[in-house]
């Protein structure tokens, strides 16, 4: 005798499609708040500073966001440009020996500096990789992103031990703007092969979001039923 199914009541029906139409909604609600935000904050940056006789807002009577923000990216994209050549590099060269003359502010720029040619040259490992490591004790894991070897004073410290160290990030869940910075050796660190993307969902997520994997495929097993020399 077959059980006849469970019967699902008006007010369950009710909290399941409220609770999908929330994860519809939600996401796509925080993003566009999220993007007319910063928009509305490069505007407001950027506006005060264009002349009236070049702000067309003036003329058209209608706001126009986002007009601040195309600005900023043009200039910032035309300074880039200007940058490479001999000329540019020569403004740069004595903007930056100026700025190595003053006491506090040489600091901030060298470490400003420093972070974006790490997170933005083209050619840089920084956060390409993430992996596992044993934490906080035996048997535990942790999800960190790799930010390269060790170098400097650590690397030459630590490699005296004979062992090759990685600079690792390790951030917490669900906010991984603040972490830990460590220096592992490689030998302890199980690499992954997801990005650094789909780490970062992984861990805001508290787990929730794990990434699609598909093992790689081993090599092809003859079966010893055939053959080599079947149909000869």
């Amino acid at each position: 005798m077959n059980d006849s199914p469970e019967r699902i009541s008006l007010a369950t029906r009710i909290r399941n499609n409220f609770l999908t139409g929330l994860i519809i909604c939600a996401p796509l609600a925080i993003t566009i708040w999220l993007t007319f935000s910063f928009i509305r904050w490069a505007d407001s940056w950027v506006k005060p500073y264009i002349p009236a006789r070049y702000n067309p807002e003036n003329y058209l009577d209608v706001a126009m966001p986002g007009l601040g923000m195309v600005i900023a990216i043009t200039l910032i994209t035309l300074i880039g440009f200007l940058g490479k050549n001999l000329i540019g590099r020569s403004i740069v060269s004595f903007g930056e020996s100026v700025l190595h003359r003053m006491p506090l502010v040489r600091t901030i720029y060298k470490s400003l500096k420093q972070i974006f040619e790490t997170v933005l040259k083209e050619q840089s490992t920084s956060f390409k990789k993430c992996g596992l490591i044993e934490f906080p004790s035996p048997g535990s894991w942790a999800l960190v992103f790799i930010s390269g070897d060790a170098q400097g004073e650590i690397a030459a410290r630590l490699n005296e031990h004979g062992e090759e160290m990685v600079c690792v990030f390790l951030a917490p869940t669900p906010v991984p703007t603040a972490g830990f910075l460590m220096f592992v050796p490689r030998s302890k660190i199980v690499m992954l092969d997801m990005t650094p993307e789909e780490g970062a969902k992984l861990l805001i997520s508290g787990g929730l979001l794990a990434p699609d994997y598909r093992p790689k495929a081993g090599p092809t097993v003859i079966s010893s039923n055939v053959s080599p020399l079947q149909g000869t």
